[in-house]
């Protein structure tokens, strides 16, 4: 039976966002009514049967993608503790701001169980060296202290923060969807969700993620909400052994390292790297296929690769507004090329434009750690002027840590970061439509953990201080 319940506040999405919006809020007042809807399952049934059978069965929705702790739950959990890394809070609030914002989010993180060790923060010596490598390279090191949680221990982590929020009185409700956003005269009162009921609030937070990107695009354009077309990123994951980069490693333990290429212009950047780490699929909407990482706390874990994406930032002019769907297209064709699976090449073949057969991937000394990767050719799935990005990248990180152009180096594709259009908000995250706001990855305002984390701290003090206005 359809039901209308009157609430403080909305959240919708269950992500870092959603959840550090719901935590603050309850910390500065535990009267305060919250439901927090998340179109995936709660933390403790998010189990994914490929890791334990080695094949995806096309749960829907995905629980490495959905639930609570939206993709952060399953991901390698690397915190970026600078605020020129993932996203654009700084623009929007100020850097300083931004900068408090991420350290009060962190002290979370550590309250829940983050691991206290930061990297990238003591080796000062070793970071020069780096730097100076790069610089020979054309290649921009953005320095940036990194905490790692990893895999199973975020997922851990982001388990005690749902307990916290059970307890808090914060109201979870799991497998379902938003339907509609109720809006009237300009002004937002509330949502309509899949099981036919209502919650009339004062405020409303869209925290989706990446995987609610398209979602809340569609959104947007039904109800009138202004945006911007966002950055498109697509590109490849690269996987070499350890020993490869293990000085960069060892000394910054993710190195992001930026390159504007010769031939084009184009920005290509190192993103997500994980040491001793594998190689893994994620599914998204209509089972698309697309290729991520992950690395593990625990010893018994570990492998002898590394892997690290990278991406090529597309900036689009009008009148392109679908940077969602541009990335999905060419994530489909690789799909259509490998079964719904991720394609491999190694970098010798990728440099020579042939095909990478099962019988030279069997030759290959690097032993792949995506067990169901089929052997492709990338040039059959990536426009040209995407190619030579990735090409030019790799010759520049071979003179900060050779090896990396090796041809025995492997490239697995596509990896595409879903960046909706970006959401046009004010320094406190709210819409054109008046007590609706916009956070986080799917509003195209973060592009991580940390930074999402903390907009959602800082959007939960502005709805604080609307309601005590109220």
């Amino acid at each position: 039976m359809a039901n209308t319940k009157e609430v403080d506040v909305v959240i919708i999405g269950a992500g870092p966002g959603g959840i550090f919006c719901a935590y603050e809020l309850k910390e500065k007042n535990p009267d305060i009514k919250i439901v927090l809807i998340e179109k995936g399952r709660s933390i403790e049934k998010r189990n994914c049967p490929k890791r334990v059978t080695g094949k995806c069965v096309g749960c829907q929705p995905c629980s490495i993608t959905t639930g609570f702790a939206g993709a952060g739950a399953f991901s390698d959990g690397k915190l970026s503790l600078s605020p020129d890394v993932g996203g654009t809070l700084p623009d929007i609030l100020g850097y300083d701001e931004a900068t408090s914002l991420i350290n009060e989010s962190d002290q979370i993180y550590l309250k829940f169980g983050a691991d206290t060790n930061v990297y990238g923060v003591d080796k000062e010596a070793e970071i020069r060296e780096i730097r100076r490598k790069a610089i020979n390279a054309n290649l921009k090191l953005v320095e940036c202290p990194i905490r790692h949680l990893g895999t199973e221990e975020g997922y851990k982590i982001y388990g005690k923060l749902q307990k916290h929020l059970e307890e808090k009185g914060v109201e979870l409700i799991f497998n379902t969807m938003v339907e509609d956003i109720i809006v009237e005269d300009g002004v937002c009162k509330g949502v309509k969700t899949s099981d036919g009921n209502t919650y009339l609030a004062k405020e409303v937070v869209s925290a989706v993620g990446r995987e609610g990107a398209n979602w809340f695009k569609d959104k947007c354009e039904e109800i009138g909400i202004e945006t911007k077309p966002g950055t498109v990123d697509v590109g490849v994951r690269v996987e070499v052994r350890d020993e490869v980069m293990q000085f960069l490693n060892e000394n910054l333990y993710e190195a992001k390292l930026i390159y504007h290429t010769p031939t084009f212009d184009d920005k290509v950047r190192t993103f997500c790297t994980n040491p001793s780490g594998e190689v893994a699929t994620e599914y998204y909407e209509n089972g698309l296929a697309v290729v991520n990482g992950h690395a593990y706390k625990g010893k018994e874990f570990k492998t002898s690769n590394t892997n690290f994406a990278l991406l090529v930032s597309k900036n689009f002019t009008k009148p392109f507004k679908t940077p969602i769907e541009y990335g999905k297209k060419i994530a489909e064709l690789s799909n259509m090329l490998c079964g719904g699976k991720i394609l491999v090449q190694t970098y010798g073949d990728f440099q020579r434009g042939r095909r990478t057969t099962e019988e030279r991937l069997c030759r290959n000394n690097l032993i792949p750690t995506l067990k169901d990767a089929v052997p492709g050719d990338l040039s059959l799935v990536f426009p040209h002027r995407i190619m030579v990005d990735i090409d030019e990248m790799i010759q520049a990180l071979d003179k900060v840590t050779p090896g990396i152009a090796s041809e025995e180096t492997l490239l697995y594709g596509v990896e595409v970061k879903f960046y909706s259009n970006k959401v046009i908000v004010n320094k406190d995250f709210e819409t054109s439509i008046k007590g609706l706001r916009a956070i986080g990855d799917g509003a195209g305002v973060t592009r991580g953990l940390q930074q999402a984390s903390a907009n959602g701290l800082c959007v939960a003090r502005s709805i604080i201080k609307s309601l005590d206005k109220a």
